[in-house]
């Protein structure tokens, strides 16, 4: 598996970037057309189709955010895990999630340092994952 860093850790779902949102686009625009061209002579057909598209982009995106939500809850409990493991301490409650997302990119040896500098300079996500050294790499993610 190809090293990850900070460049190369954002993560592409060919199936779902390229396939299931790209169909889901192109079926929308279909009905949408579908929809002007019919709503005339076939009333109740042309709103069927175009609800049903809509709900269908509407349950694809929910389904998504799930994933995610559920995602970053795993990755608040693991890093407040290994904080508490590595400094005794949980982590401080001010940082922000998307922080805390950034920090599970650092390795156990440079983590407790960088929590504190994350707090005493309210470094960015882009910043902290910038300023790790020893990336650890995270192929799991949704």
């Amino acid at each position: 598996m190809k090293q990850q860093n900070y460049e190369n850790h954002s993560k592409v779902d060919p199936v779902f970037h390229f396939g299931i949102t790209l169909l889901s686009l192109v079926t929308l625009i279909l009905s949408v057309v579908f929809f002007f061209k019919n709503v005339d002579t076939q009333t109740v057909l042309s709103f069927v189709v175009l609800f049903a598209s809509f709900k269908f982009l509407f349950i694809i995106l929910k389904l998504r955010g799930y994933a995610l939500q559920l995602q970053d809850r795993i990755i608040r409990n693991e890093e407040n895990f290994r904080c508490y493991r590595l400094t005794g301490k949980q982590l401080d409650s001010t940082l922000s999630l998307k922080q805390i997302i950034a920090l599970r990119f650092s390795s156990d040896e440079e983590f407790p340092g960088l929590v504190e500098r994350t707090l005493s300079e309210n470094l960015s996500p882009q910043d902290i994952k910038k300023a790790v050294q020893n990336w650890r790499a995270d192929h799991h993610r949704v």
